[in-house]
């Protein structure tokens, strides 16, 4: 994530911090490899105070392009794919450089890595654009990790909000989709209680305790 306490969120895209974006991935891929995590999340970050998206987005994209294909290749030795998540700038980061799938998708093309994966956090993904279910079907060739909160909340699932998780769910199945399901949500009250709508999602789809079929057993 670069700096925090001076305000940055990551430096992929961040003119001039190109050394200190090779050093803190070295140092993510070492902690990778120690946890035996096959996918690093390559963040953008935002766009420097006092400067204007539009005055500077052409040098932060070619500052992110060369920086993601030095990572690429690094994550190559190793067997790991980095990820790039798309983040919203309407409520939870104004300034962040890399906002919805789209500008990933085009990111990608330009990079020409396969280990270079796009993670789509469905509470940013909402937000920015909706369509959730033609977006996942037309990013899907590109996706390699999927996160979820609902929407305005983010909260646990069954929440009260905007998505229909139970559908989405059943989309990423029907897509062939096998990757994790990150929750990348702030719990309404512990942890502990915040995973009961996993129980009884499993419950309403015929299975025991842990995603594995009662029919199988």
């Amino acid at each position: 994530p670069g700096d925090q306490e001076a305000g940055e969120l990551g430096l992929a895209a961040v003119p001039g911090r190109q050394a200190a974006f090779r050093q803190g991935l070295a140092a993510a891929v070492h902690y990778a490899r120690a946890v035996g995590c096959p996918r690093i999340h390559l963040m953008a970050g935002r766009v420097p105070l006092g400067t204007d998206r539009a005055a500077v987005a052409g040098e932060m994209e070619t500052t992110f392009i060369e920086n993601l294909r030095y990572a690429a290749d690094l994550l190559a030795q190793e067997d790991m794919i980095g990820l790039l998540e798309p983040i919203n700038n309407r409520i939870t980061d104004p300034r962040y450089y890399l906002n919805t799938p789209h500008q990933v998708a085009a990111i990608l093309e330009k990079v020409g890595r396969p280990n270079l994966k796009l993670q789509l956090d469905l509470f940013h993904c909402q937000i920015m654009d909706g369509n959730l279910s033609r977006n996942l079907e037309t990013y899907f060739p590109l996706l390699g990790h999927i996160q979820i909160a609902q929407v305005p909340g983010r909260h646990e699932p069954d929440s009260p909000g905007e998505l229909n998780f139970p559908y989405i769910f059943e989309l990423l199945e029907s897509l062939g989709y096998t990757g994790y399901v990150g929750c990348e949500y702030a719990p309404k009250g512990d942890t502990l209680e915040g995973l009961g709508w996993l129980r009884s999602y499993w419950d309403s789809r015929g299975l025991q305790h842990g995603g594995t079929s009662t029919a199988a057993q």
